[in-house]
């Protein structure tokens, strides 16, 4: 049954793609319409849905130190002592990204049929789209790391199909060739992490892995392992995941894949792509327990990658960009609470982010829908009457990013900045940061909000903008619903997800030194001040725009480097991009050229001047051939005679 699982969208990725490669890509043939081969995408991911939520009420049902379903389908890998069989294994982790994935992945494939109505390859898109999902739900539900890898790189090439679908756009083209080029960088170190671990527990599955470190005294150091392998192999992964979930410094591929159509924006940023990294961080979280500095490090890098994403999220106008840097930060949070040990909170904000933030991109895909096209927030206003449908749905995803109760995101950002303050591995300064980044969240995305919906039209398009087709909206409820009722999953201290968790992922309940219970109170009301004081602000703020616009002139310094994104982009063209194509401009020069092609080319100007040599003697005349024939005799001759001697 488990199969079935990333099989369906296998199959519905076949169809579309082989109908469209054989038929619909032929001169003159009649194209299909996004109805039809959005319907087979979208019946084909919901078949993943259904399955796994029968997979999900199955391990419900069972045990709770027995909650897991294994399937092997043939014997991939054998060579010497490693043999990694294609087995698929799902426990409560997997479960819940299995129905995350299928499940938000499924709206948004339907979302996209309306979206994509004037796209003249919808079969393209939809196989595509059926294709990731596959390659996501392989990864996730892999028993071992290279299987695990093989969805790992399965979505890395499909984000690059998808963000560069409209590939004859020169900047659409390069976005996608980023994203693969950035990902490669850091999947390096994903490679490397998984040689290592291979050599220290000569196995690459995950079961076997864990029982190597619960079989050992202490469960801490497994045999052949030290705490300088252990902090290699956590720092290692850990570079793989900056590259797929967008981290300092290998962000810089996740804003520019804004490139793509915009359910491939929600699809990438929501619930799949991006958050891999998460869930690879959380399967060993029994490894890093014991790599105290790559934790360290993963806590660092992503309060930093918060706070850095957030500043830049602020001045953006491009209504794509605010949400893709704050995909950014939200994603450098759930690393902040790995990081801290918190590797409950940070698959509870994976599952809550995933809610909000896909209802944020399809609710902005409506907005740009309705706006012919526009994406800069200052040329809309009055959308709030326009498209009354698309307000409602984007106000319940803004409050919920936002973190104010009762919505999702509240649940699971003040978990993990209560981790970050009161566990022994979290600190002050990384609660300072985190409580920062909160204010500036809610400030940028009250912002977006009022900007976009509130006031009068400010162009013409703002004036005849108009509701998205049902087909879009629907799936908006939906997640609408989730953003507002999802975080109820993770209530603390009555914490379901948490005891579902808990035969995977050992929660310790263990407070730093001088922290209480009670601060939990006093920290969950400077959350929500702090974002009611980020709201206020925006609202005061941006209710008056030429005020901002004469703000902004005369902060114009500071206001230009933050809108170029801390000019990082062109900081790598100087430091890596230039001098490495300088490098290769001179390697092909004087290696290819003038040493590869010199040795070719001179062996051919050689061949060419022997055989003029020899054309001197091929006269055509049958005495000088005799002649030749005679003296090569006598030279033959005379060196067996001489050689008898």
């Amino acid at each position: 049954m488990l199969a079935l699982i990333p099989l369906f969208p296998l199959v519905g990725f076949a169809i579309n793609g082989l109908w469209y490669a054989l038929v619909q890509s032929r001169p003159g043939a009649k194209k299909a319409s996004s109805g039809v081969t959005g319907t087979i995408a979208s019946l084909a991911i919901l078949g993943s849905f259904l399955v796994s939520l029968r997979v999900f009420l199955q391990l419900k049902g069972m045990p709770a130190d027995a909650r897991f379903v294994e399937q092997t389908l043939f014997s991939w890998i054998q060579a010497g002592e490693l043999s990694v069989p294609m087995t698929l294994r799902v426990d409560p982790l997997s479960t819940l990204f299995t129905l995350v994935i299928s499940g938000v992945g499924f709206l948004i494939h339907v979302y996209s049929v309306g979206y994509m109505s004037h796209d003249e390859t919808p079969g393209k898109f939809f196989s595509y789209l059926n294709l990731f999902c596959f390659a996501m739900l392989m990864l996730v539900m892999g028993a071992s790391l290279p299987i695990l890898f093989l969805g790992w790189e399965g979505v890395g090439l499909c984000s690059y199909l998808l963000i560069g679908y409209w590939y004859t756009d020169d900047e659409k083209a390069s976005a996608g060739k980023k994203a693969f080029i950035v990902n490669r960088v850091g999947d390096l170190g994903f490679l490397l992490g998984m040689f290592l671990i291979f050599t220290t527990f000569h196995t690459l599955d995950f079961a076997a892995i864990r029982d190597a470190f619960h079989h050992t005294s202490g469960g801490l150091l497994p045999a052949g392992a030290d705490f300088a392998t252990l902090s290699a192999i956590g720092l290692l992964l850990f570079v793989g995941c900056m590259g797929k979930s967008a981290q300092v410094p290998l962000y810089v591929w996740l804003p520019d894949a804004m490139a793509g159509p915009t359910p491939v924006s929600a699809l990438i940023h929501a619930a799949t792509m991006v958050t891999s990294g998460v869930y690879l961080v959380a399967r060993l979280s029994f490894l890093y327990d014991a790599a105290p500095m790559a934790t360290g490090v993963m806590a660092g890098v992503g309060v930093f990658t918060a706070f850095l994403a957030a500043t830049i999220a602020m001045v953006q106008s491009d209504i794509k960009k605010v949400l893709a840097y704050s995909t950014v930060s939200q994603l450098g949070y759930m690393f902040l609470a790995c990081g801290v040990g918190g590797y409950v909170a940070g698959v509870f904000h994976v599952i809550t982010h995933a809610f909000f933030k896909a209802l944020l991109f399809l609710g902005a895909g409506s907005v740009i829908h309705g706006m012919h096209e526009e994406q800069d927030i200052f040329k809309m206003g009055g959308l709030r009457k326009k498209m009354p449908q698309t307000f409602l749905v984007f106000t319940v995803a803004w409050l919920a990013i936002c973190g104010l109760p009762p919505f999702s995101g509240f649940f699971s950002k003040d978990e993990i900045l209560w981790l970050t303050y009161s566990s022994p591995r979290g600190s002050v300064a990384l609660w300072v940061l985190g409580a920062a980044t909160a204010v500036m969240t809610a400030f940028y995305m009250t912002r977006l909000w009022s900007v976009t919906f509130l006031g009068k039209p400010r162009t013409d398009e703002a004036g005849h903008a108009h509701e998205s087709p049902w087909v879009m909206t629907g799936p908006l409820w939906v997640l609408a619903i989730l953003s507002a009722v999802g975080g109820l999953m993770g209530i603390p201290h009555h914490s379901w997800l948490q005891g579902w968790l808990e035969p995977v992922i050992h929660t310790s309940h263990e407070l730093a030194p001088g922290v209480t219970a009670s601060s939990e109170w006093v920290l969950m009301g400077a959350s929500v001040a702090g974002a009611l004081v980020g709201i206020f602000i925006a609202l005061r703020f941006y209710r008056d725009l030429p005020a901002v616009a004469r703000l902004r002139e005369r902060l114009e310094g500071a206001h230009k480097v933050v809108f170029n994104k801390w000019y990082v982009d062109e900081a790598y063209e100087a430091i890596l991009i230039r001098p490495l194509m300088r490098l290769s401009r001179g390697l092909w020069r004087w290696l290819d050229v003038a040493v590869i092609d010199g040795i070719v080319n001179g062996l051919g100007r050689l061949s060419a001047w022997t055989g003029q040599s020899a054309k001197a003697i091929q006269t055509g005349s049958i005495q000088v051939y005799a002649l030749v024939a005679l003296l090569g005799l006598f030279v033959t001759v005379g060196y067996l005679i001489y050689g008898s001697f």
